[in-house]
């Protein structure tokens, strides 16, 4: 097993990314597990927020590993980003060091060391346009849609038949070619620009690795049911991490 496949397997815990994920690609693993010391745990320091600055996601990254270089708790993290799972992540999504609606540098602060969690935001439906055409990425027939705030529902499944192509819907870079997210089989996500990701389900062989360029149209997989009860593929579009319908960008059939 090559260290990608490695690391995204240990990761890995049972969500949705349709969930994609969305997945999200990167999972975070508990805070349980053994303990290196019999001493009692310390209280978790409060969240230091950075108003106005961002992380970029990483290949490898966990929630809790950027919570720590962040001094920001990983459950704040979720909360700010309005992540549907709070434990997935994708590598190449940005997230914020702030609350919504946190002044930036000069503004009011808030008292020494609170910090008022703000409500998670729900998938958002309909964001601004995302400026490039998007296409089908597979023939067929739509036999799941889209369900704002359903975290088994934040794509829509195109039945097909085994072996079918499955192609970009618009052109980028795969940032995951794998099977190490549970609920998805054999995936691809990829990264069309710092705001836009796409993702890939069920398949039956992935033929790109992470690093490829593709072009809109290109064949990526070849359609199967790794992880469904059908032949199908689990079709996703997400804007700054966060699931949106896909059935709003693609084209009219």
């Amino acid at each position: 097993m090559n260290s990608v496949r490695k690391t995204a397997v240990l990761l890995a815990v049972a969500v949705g990314l349709g969930a994609c994920s969305s997945a999200t690609v990167v999972r975070s693993p508990g805070a349980g597990g053994g303990s290196a010391s019999a001493r009692p745990s310390a209280a978790p320091r409060p969240s230091v927020p950075r108003p106005g600055a961002t992380v970029t996601v990483q290949r490898g990254d966990t929630l809790y590993a950027i919570s720590r270089r962040t001094n920001i708790t990983a459950p704040d993290l979720a909360a700010w980003n309005g992540l549907s799972s709070p434990n997935t992540i994708y590598p190449g999504q940005t997230l914020k060091l702030y609350p919504p609606g946190a002044s930036r540098p000069g503004g009011s602060s808030s008292s020494a060391g609170t910090v008022v969690p703000p409500r998670p935001s729900a998938p958002i439906a309909a964001p601004v346009s995302s400026g490039f055409p998007w296409r089908w990425p597979a023939d067929g027939v739509v036999v799941g849609t889209f369900v704002s705030g359903e975290t088994t529902k934040q794509g829509v499944d195109i039945a097909g038949a085994s072996g079918q192509a499955v192609r970009a819907a618009a052109d980028g870079v795969v940032v995951y070619s794998g099977a190490g997210l549970v609920g998805y089989g054999e995936l691809i996500i990829i990264k069309h620009n710092d705001q836009w990701l796409s993702a890939y389900g069920h398949n039956r062989k992935r033929l790109l690795n992470e690093g490829q360029s593709v072009k809109a149209g290109q064949q990526i997989a070849e359609m199967g049911r790794s992880g469904a009860a059908r032949d199908m593929l689990h079709f996703e579009i997400r804007y700054n991490g966060k699931p949106v319908d896909p059935l709003l960008y693609l084209p009219k059939k």
